[in-house]
């Protein structure tokens, strides 16, 4: 190495003005295909280093000028430019935690992905129902992805702008999240019936403690032939939700209305999280058909009408006016 270029690369000092304490980093976003001139631009302008032609030189003479990654990385100020070259040649991309709360539609997880600039909204959107693109993430018993976008914390680096990458991502971790349940289920149900009934009892309660009664309630309907009237189903199935649910609504007709169908709903209605799959497998030993919200986010549950709807009377008549 020439002497100019080792006094440059060896003895140049941290760029003026850019600190170099411990703990201190400075954050560069280096897109794909960024050549070697780009990135020295870039780290001039994240103060890293001077804009030198000797860093182009010093990339070169190090090996390191074709095989600097792209993406989002955190690098230390103040170092000399060869230690900075190696930092970033080894650099792994940042990562950002996403969070996928519990509960959410196809419609809100791409609105959360979106937000964070992740993806295109629409993108994800038509993806989720693309029946092609669903078969080659190995699930041929839905024509939806709702129920198997797995709700969960994401480790994203910059380089992912793909919805593709994204869903696949979430079916990935229910298939592992799903076989860590218990197989061995008394339910002869599909897979499906069994998400889709878990998302209906993910959507009634944020308690888990009740999770596996509520399952318990909706099983026993389905065993003797009652309908599972759930207020949620039927809130899935209309095109447009005010915030309050009318009577009309529950004598509204489509594939969801569980209180006109004596079945489980046409498929999942959101995207249930690992204890509401769990409850479903293994449900309380109850006899209880029915529960009624205490509206302090909690229910209660009865064996037969005549308790339900003393409970009915009790905690939903006469604290807020009747349907319309």
């Amino acid at each position: 190495m020439g002497g100019w270029l080792s006094l440059y690369a060896l003895r140049s000092g941290p760029v003026k003005g850019v600190a170099g304490a411990e703990g201190e980093y400075a954050i560069v976003v280096i897109p794909p295909g960024s050549g070697i001139r780009a990135i020295r631009s870039i780290l001039s302008q994240a103060g890293l280093i001077d804009d030198d032609i000797r860093f182009l030189v010093l990339a070169k003479v190090l090996g390191l000028a074709r095989t600097l990654p792209a993406g989002e990385f955190r690098l230390t100020p103040g170092q000399r430019p060869g230690d900075l070259l190696r930092q970033l040649a080894r650099a792994k991309p940042v990562a950002h935690a996403v969070t996928i709360p519990e509960g959410l539609r196809i419609t809100e997880i791409a609105d959360i992905f979106a937000a964070g600039g992740w993806c295109d909204r629409q993108q994800f959107i038509a993806l989720s129902h693309d029946t092609e693109f669903i078969r080659s993430l190995g699930l041929a018993e839905t024509d939806s992805l709702e129920g198997y976008l797995y709700p969960d914390t994401y480790l994203l680096t910059r380089n992912i702008h793909d919805a593709r990458t994204l869903i696949a991502m979430q079916v990935n971790r229910f298939f592992t999240k799903w076989s860590e349940l218990p197989q061995n289920s008394e339910q002869k149900m599909s897979r499906h019936e069994l998400i889709t009934l878990a998302s209906v009892v993910e959507k009634e309660t944020a308690d888990a403690a009740e999770r596996p009664l509520i399952a318990a309630v909706f099983l026993n309907r389905l065993k003797t032939g009652m309908r599972l009237q759930s207020d949620p189903t039927v809130i899935y199935g209309l095109p447009e939700f005010s915030g309050n649910l009318r009577k009309s609504d529950l004598k509204t007709d489509h594939p969801y209305n569980t209180y006109l169908i004596p079945a489980l709903p046409a498929g999942p209605i959101c995207n249930p999280g690992q204890q509401s799959m769990e409850a479903v497998l293994r449900p309380s030993s109850t006899d209880y058909l029915y529960f009624v919200s205490k509206n302090n986010g909690s229910h209660k549950f009865s064996r037969n009408l005549a308790e339900h709807n003393q409970a009915v009377q009790e905690y939903q008549l006469k604290k807020k006016p009747t349907l319309e």
